[in-house]
This record gives structure tokens, C-alpha cells and sequence, in this order.
């Protein structure tokens, strides 16, 4: 049987972060695995995903080109397509358009400003839509339908599990740069007075809140994923991941983009049939 396909991409979620999360209703859907991302910001992680690629396994002794022959060949159970195969993602590349070819109504709903609808990301889709609040799960979900005799793929970006972990009303310590940098792009003001400002860097005892509030999130969005789960069909396939990791004071950095660090690019993946 045809199935639906809905993608939760947690952005910035550290994969021992999640460890640490209770996630009950994550865990109906399947086992949490080690992960690793192609790509340490949102953004080129994103285009990757809607490659068709998921982040990878990291296996030694193996051809790199054979982890993305098997990843690619994993659709078709995924999908319960048998006539699925790595020719049809060629040339272009693309996971939405390869399901639409299929029949599916591709909607992509995403909270950072950066995967915005007037990037390239948006190709192929029925619908992008970025979310008025970068805190609206609640509000993607409303806004889900399944229709009888229409193949759904939905395509999530969930802004909660990034900088600044915040779920209305809490004091948490701010960075300029990174509160919605991209939405005052357009604003008259000197990008390079802007980047001179030197920023405070966060203490240990900060670094340990943030850690411990994007646990608390994780512990939020699972309680939403299972109204989600009450709403899509049984024959739903479900990918639960993020799109990198998050640093919270190791080795002195924090955050994410322009580091190398093992825990940027560590990442939680769960992926299942509805239970």
C-alpha cells in the first residue's frame, strides 16, 4: 500500500539532548538512532534532505557511494512503491518532485526565515508556506489534512529546539544575531557597525540552562507529535531528525554554522510507520 510521508525536522537538535528528552510518543514510531548531517546550518542541511538523502550512519570499510545507493533504494519501502528506483530522482535531485510525479500534494511548512518561499528550496512543492511564528507547531498541525484519494507529503521545519529554546514567557539570554536576522535583512541599518558589536559570550552556568531548556522543548514537541499521530492515517510514514546538532560551551563554541565540531553535526533520527 501507497503511503503518506510526513518529514519533522527539529532544528538545532543535539542528539544527546534528545537522549536525555522524554519522548514516548516519538518512540511509538520507532528506535532512536545516531545520525550524522551533511551540513552544520539549516539551510544546505535542508537542501540535502529534499535530495532525498536522510542524515547518514557513518559506516567504515564501506564505497561512500554505496551509502547513497542504499539510502536512495530505501524509499521504496518507505513509500510502498515498488516501481521506485534511483533513475527516477535523476537529474533533478529532488524528493518533492519525484513524489509529485507519483501523485502526492507535496506542502512544506518551515519556521526559519532562512528556508524562506523565495529560495530555491521551494521547487516542487504544491504549497510553502513559512510560518508567521518560528513556535508554531501547534499551528502547522491544525493546518494538516488528509483527504481520501490524495497521496500527502509534508515537509516540516520545527523552529521550537532552535536558539532561543523558547516557549512564551521564558527568560532566556538573547543573542541579536541570531533573532531573526534574516527578517531585518531589509531593514536601513549598517551590516557592518551590526557585526562589530562584540557580543557577551554565555557562562557555563547560561550554556547549562539553554542545554537543559532545549530538553525541555524536545519534551514539548513529542507531546504534540501525538496529536499528530491521531491525525494522519494509518498508512503514514513518519521521519523524525534535525538538521544538525547545537554547542552548548564545548571546547568554547556555541551554536551552530560556522563550526567543526563532532556535536554540530551529531543528530537524532527516528523513523517508522504510524503505530
Amino acid at each position: 500500500m501507497k503511503k503518506h510521508l510526513v518529514y519533522l525536522i527539529m532544528d538545532s537538535c543535539r542528539f544527546d539532548s534528545y537522549l536525555s528528552a522524554s519522548t514516548p510518543n516519538i518512540d511509538r514510531i520507532g528506535s532512536v538512532q545516531r545520525r550524522w548531517s551533511y551540513a552544520s546550518w539549516t539551510s544546505p542541511s535542508h537542501s540535502v534532505y529534499l535530495m532525498g538523502l536522510l542524515p547518514h550512519e557513518n559506516p567504515r570499510h564501506i564505497f561512500a557511494s554505496e551509502v547513497y545507493k542504499n539510502e536512495f533504494a530505501q524509499w521504496v519501502e518507505r513509500l510502498g512503491i515498488d516501481q521506485l528506483a534511483f533513475k527516477d530522482f535523476l537529474p533533478q535531485l529532488s524528493l518533492p518532485r519525484v513524489l509529485r510525479s507519483l501523485g502526492y500534494r507535496t506542502t512544506a511548512k518551515v519556521s526559519m526565515p532562512v528556508l524562506n518561499q523565495y529560495t530555491l528550496l521551494n521547487q516542487h512543492f504544491d504549497e510553502y508556506k513559512l510560518m508567521e511564528n518560528h513556535n508554531d507547531f501547534p499551528g502547522m498541525i491544525r493546518e494538516i489534512q488528509f483527504p481520501k484519494d490524495q497521496l500527502q507529503f509534508y515537509f516540516l521545519n520545527l523552529g521550537e529546539t532552535h536558539y532561543p529554546y523558547m516557549l512564551g514567557g521564558d527568560d532566556l539570554p538573547r543573542i541579536s544575531g541570531v533573532h531573526g536576522v534574516f527578517k531585518s535583512l531589509s531593514e536601513k541599518q549598517s551590516g557592518i557597525a551590526h557585526a562589530e558589536r562584540q557580543e557577551q559570550f554565555f557562562d557555563a552556568e547560561q550554556m547549562n540552562y539553554l542545554r537543559n531548556q532545549q530538553v525541555k522543548v524536545i519534551e514539548y514537541l513529542d507531546g504534540l507529535v501525538g496529536e499528530l499521530l491521531a491525525k494522519c492515517p494509518r498508512n503514514t510514514h513518519l521521519i523524525v531528525t534535525a538538521d544538525h546538532g547545537e554547542l552548548f560551551g564545548e571546547d568554547g563554541f556555541f551554536g551552530h554554522g560556522p563550526v567543526m565540531h563532532e556535536k554540530v553535526f551529531e543528530v537524532p533520527f527516528v523513523e517508522g510507520d504510524n503505530p
